[in-house]
């Protein structure tokens, strides 16, 4: 039975991914170009023409791009967009279902996938249609609550499961306030082959370190910081990641998953050091300001620099989705810590 679950869990990937699923995913920044909150979808455009070369997986909107903060609408316009420009560059968008309320997930999928009508249950043909749209799935986490039973925990999922379409389950107890048990995971993934990536940025890891069977579900850490260490090339349970600062050093990334395939772990270690030296200066920074999250004003704050290179300190810092803009004082603290790291800074991926 677990074999046959992992050999349609394959074929379904299989319908999205032909050279099997990506190890570097991100979950694309939202750029605003007013404070009404307005979408930029130009801004958006360019910073994924700069990315697609070495990522093609984004999940949006997901918490770095606001997806807590925005409305219902918001998300709707944004995705809709992104699927035309994922159309235009190859790449994938996984969907995130951001509903924390009972029912209320399954719900979402219904809707926005209504106009379908696929059989429930045959999830090759949900990635096959859904594949058309250049969405690679749904991203759901628990529901929310510090008190909700983990049987609880896990009816809500299996009801989202049951819908069939490729999905991905988000550890976020950040958000959700309790954590699904390594046995639900596991469960899950052996009884639904539609369910094919789990990410966790709960920085626990008990899922991904329990020793459990989950089926060749693909596993992606969200946590920031250490990343070499994390990856199964240097022994550590982790398929590949799905990190907020993909947005912004997704080629240092890129060449430190290179590195440690090809076993040359001391670069992949000094690339890892250098991109966490940035990113804990920048989220300890972010972290104090009265708006949006940490994790989305550090990666603003650093793709800022990157955009304009040169002259990020003269353009004016971007905007956020509350309608504020970034402090200058947290662009300039970008521009420092990335000198320190020595990323290159003179051009600009905008300019």
């Amino acid at each position: 039975m677990q074999n046959d679950v992992a050999r349609s869990r394959s074929a379904m990937v299989t319908q999205l991914f032909a050279n099997g699923i990506p190890e570097l995913w991100c979950p694309l920044l939202t750029h605003y170009r007013d404070d009404r909150g307005s979408i930029d979808i130009g801004r958006i455009r360019a910073h994924l023409v700069h990315l697609s070369p070495v990522i093609r997986t984004f999940l949006a909107p997901g918490s770095t791009g606001d997806g807590w903060e925005m409305t219902e609408q918001q998300q709707q316009q944004l995705v809709q967009q992104l699927c035309t420009i994922a159309s235009e560059l190859d790449l994938w968008i996984m969907m995130g279902v951001l509903r924390t309320g009972p029912g209320e997930a399954r719900s979402a999928i219904q809707h926005a996938t209504a106009e379908l009508q696929l059989s429930a249950g045959d999830a090759v043909a949900a990635a096959r249609a859904l594949a058309q749209r250049r969405i690679c799935g749904f991203t759901v986490t628990p529901p929310k609550g510090s008190d909700i039973a983990q049987d609880q925990i896990h009816t809500e999922l299996a009801q989202v499961a049951e819908l069939g379409y490729p999905l991905s389950i988000y550890q976020l107890p950040q958000v959700t306030e309790n954590e699904m048990t390594p046995q639900t995971v596991a469960d899950l993934a052996q009884r639904y082959p539609n369910f094919y990536l789990f990410k966790d940025t709960s920085g626990s890891d008990t899922v991904a370190t329990a020793g459990l069977d989950y089926q060749n579900v693909f596993l992606v850490r969200g946590a920031e910081q250490d990343y070499a260490h994390w990856h199964h090339t240097s022994g550590g349970p982790y398929n590949g990641f799905l990190l907020s600062t993909a947005n912004c050093f997704a080629f240092a990334l890129t060449d430190m998953l290179a590195a440690a395939r090809s076993g040359n772990h001391a670069a992949a270690a000094a690339i890892s050091q250098r991109v966490s030296r940035v990113a804990g200066q920048m989220f300890s920074a972010a972290a104090e300001l009265p708006f949006g999250n940490a994790f989305s004003n550090a990666n603003r704050a650093i793709d800022h620099v990157f955009a304009y290179g040169s002259r990020a300190l003269s353009e004016p810092p971007p905007l956020t989705c509350s309608g504020n803009r970034l402090p200058i004082q947290l662009i300039e603290l970008a521009h420092t810590e990335l000198q320190k790291a020595q990323f290159e800074l003179d051009s600009g991926y905008l300019l």
